[in-house]
């Protein structure tokens, strides 16, 4: 580990010293690379450099406990020793998360479907509730949010939504929402006051780039159609609206929310690729699902992960076992603590499979 941590180090040092040549300063293509690269070992540079310190600290005091001491400092020593061994140890555990292979996509903005599923209205006013505690989550992370398609219910809820999240890391955090979701409450249509179970499903993909999913314009076929509101009715008499079928795949995707059809179709085709590509990674996962089988799961929308309980005010997350008592909080973005969860369990359940490697 530490022949690979001094190399990762030589690496971030002479990425340092490229930065400064001119020739690259003068190439974007090579600064934007070579930025990015000595970002992303960032994390690791500055923890080895620490782990360094710490272990050069550490011999230093262990050696002066064989020198004549008095009893204060001897104890100093002790004490500092002490505090040492476990920085050390804490590095060696962060530093063991930070080796791990990188999901490629972490970095990557990304788009996320919401739609109603089982439940008719109640499920469509659930789907603009999951579709509310996403935006105020973004908002705490100083994320950029873009509605991209709305389809919403008589009743204000959404059958289903697609929106675009933007900013560093939303991957990371997001990737583990994709499955069903599901709720338990008193919908606002129930008189008797009985408590139903509705479920709306999450999928999260990252957003890809053209270069990465290829769309020839002889694969698809483009339909315009007035915009639409709730309930069907029109709400534009111009053909804004675009409808984009990849025919080798059968995959659609549509966008009635831009301001002309231009950027209904620009928005579309971006749909469209994200679908596409995570049709292909559903595809990989599935060959290895047997082999090994995640707990954080493999993003299928069936797959139950949550559920969201009213009159207990209580959240599940049915994959790690995850409880907690404070629906409200979480309902208003405050989901750190269930994405910590979900992101150390795959990070331990990678960290198993590289060591029976």
């Amino acid at each position: 580990m530490l022949d690979r941590l001094q190399a990762l180090a030589d690496r971030y040092e002479k990425l340092s010293e490229l930065l400064c040549d001119p020739d690259v300063a003068g190439d974007p293509k090579k600064l934007r690379d070579y930025s990015k690269e000595q970002s992303d070992l960032q994390p690791v540079y500055a923890a080895y450099t620490e782990y360094k310190q710490v272990v050069e600290q550490l011999d230093d005091a262990k050696a002066m406990q064989n020198e004549k001491l008095d009893e204060d400092m001897r104890e100093m020593v002790k004490m500092e020793i002490d505090e040492l061994d476990s920085r050390k140890t804490e590095l060696e555990a962060e530093i063991q998360v930070l080796l791990l292979p990188k999901d490629p996509n972490d970095d990557k903005n990304v788009i996320v479907e919401i739609r109603g599923a089982a439940g008719g209205d109640e499920a469509a006013l659930f789907a603009s509730d999951l579709y509310r505690m996403y935006m105020k989550f973004a908002d705490t992370q100083g994320w950029r949010v873009e509605l991209m398609e709305a389809n919403e219910s008589d009743l204000g809820g959404f059958k289903e939504v697609i929106f675009m999240v933007t900013g560093k890391g939303a991957y990371s955090k997001l990737k583990y929402e994709s499955g069903a979701h599901r709720v338990q409450r008193i919908p606002v249509t129930e008189s008797g006051g009985r408590i139903h179970t509705s479920t709306s499903t999450v999928a999260v993909m990252p957003e890809v780039e053209e270069v990465e999913v290829e769309i020839l314009d002889k694969d698809i076929r483009v339909d315009t159609y007035c915009s639409s509101g709730a309930g069907g009715q029109s709400v534009n008499t111009t053909k804004s609206a675009v409808r984009v079928l990849h025919v080798p795949t059968g995959i659609m995707a549509q966008c009635q929310d831009g301001k002309s059809q231009n950027e209904n179709k620009a928005k579309a085709l971006q749909v469209l690729r994200a679908r596409i590509s995570d049709m292909k990674r559903q595809e990989e996962e599935a060959k290895y699902a047997g082999e090994r089988k995640s707990k954080v799961g493999t993003g299928d929308r069936s797959e139950r992960i949550r559920t969201y309980n009213y009159p207990q005010s209580r959240v599940t997350d049915h994959r790690i076992g995850l409880t907690l008592h404070k629906l409200d909080s979480v309902l208003n973005g405050d989901m750190e603590e269930i994405i910590n969860a979900l992101t150390l369990t795959a990070q331990t359940e990678l960290m198993e499979r590289e060591n029976l490697a």
